[in-house]
């Protein structure tokens, strides 16, 4: 390894030649999340649904000398899900990283919660990271080097802002991220959760659109301030480089203290 500063951080961080998938990477913290990889280093597909944030967004990354592309994809149905891994494969190879960061929030109150916002919400926040992982932790696993990483929420942990539905999908895929650590970190695969704290994004428009409740959630943290996008880029950068290999199974918290406080 290199003594020299920059020689030493590359060592440890540098996603040159990995390959990445971000899902819901044209918005919020999964477009903080594809540009932080790409800058680091990696080849990088960012799928979503609508085509004109993915367009902005590959062509800000390849305006910077990234390396990047996107695929346009509906993950709330199984075809739609399956359809995407195989798009999204085929642009750069298998991927070495996957992040599980598009979700939908419909939390209608918990008594009016019915089957349809269900099996939608489970849909695109647990099966489409689930399925995304069958598709290509083997392979990860095959190659000896995968990096699994899901964003999850504050509502995988406590209940509040009417947990719902979406709760519960979180709650669940903090399980799934332990069940493929299980699964595969014995073969060079890692799998973690990122749990924000509340970051002011287009998923919680409900709550950002309500200063006194944005006022009140600052007030909430230890750092005195709501979480932005950017947050995440040093994050995801560790835990999709080779410097994470020895952490596998956990939901490292960027949420400002709000989790503790």
């Amino acid at each position: 390894m290199s003594t020299t500063p920059a020689g030493y951080l590359s060592g440890l961080f540098s996603l040159e030649g990995r390959t990445a998938l971000v899902t819901g990477g044209s918005s919020g913290i999964g477009k903080a999340i594809a540009g932080a990889l790409a800058r680091a280093g990696a080849s990088v597909v960012v799928l979503a649904r609508k085509e004109s944030e993915l367009v902005a967004t590959v062509d800000e990354l390849t305006a910077e000398g990234c390396r990047a592309a996107w695929v346009s994809a509906d993950l709330s149905t199984r075809e739609g899900i399956k359809a995407g891994a195989e798009a999204a494969a085929a642009v750069f190879g298998e991927p070495d990283v996957l992040v599980n960061s598009a979700g939908i929030n419909l939390r209608p109150p918990f008594g009016e919660l019915g089957e349809e916002v269900w099996d939608t919400t489970m849909t695109v926040n647990l099966e489409a990271p689930f399925l995304l992982g069958q598709r290509f932790g083997p392979g990860m696993a095959e190659r000896g080097f995968g990096r699994i990483i899901h964003i999850t929420s504050q509502q995988a942990h406590r209940a509040f802002v009417q947990s719902g539905a979406y709760g519960v999908s979180k709650g669940a895929l903090e399980s799934l991220a332990r069940s493929q650590a299980e699964a595969w970190s014995p073969y060079g695969v890692t799998a973690n959760t990122l749990v924000p704290g509340f970051v002011m994004t287009p998923l919680n428009q409900r709550l950002s659109s309500d200063p006194d409740k944005v006022a009140a959630l600052a007030a909430r943290t230890l750092v005195g301030r709501n979480g932005l996008a950017e947050d995440f880029a040093g994050a995801a950068v560790f835990l999709a480089s080779a410097s994470s290999a020895y952490v596998t199974g956990q939901s490292l918290f960027v949420d400002g203290g709000f989790s503790v406080h």
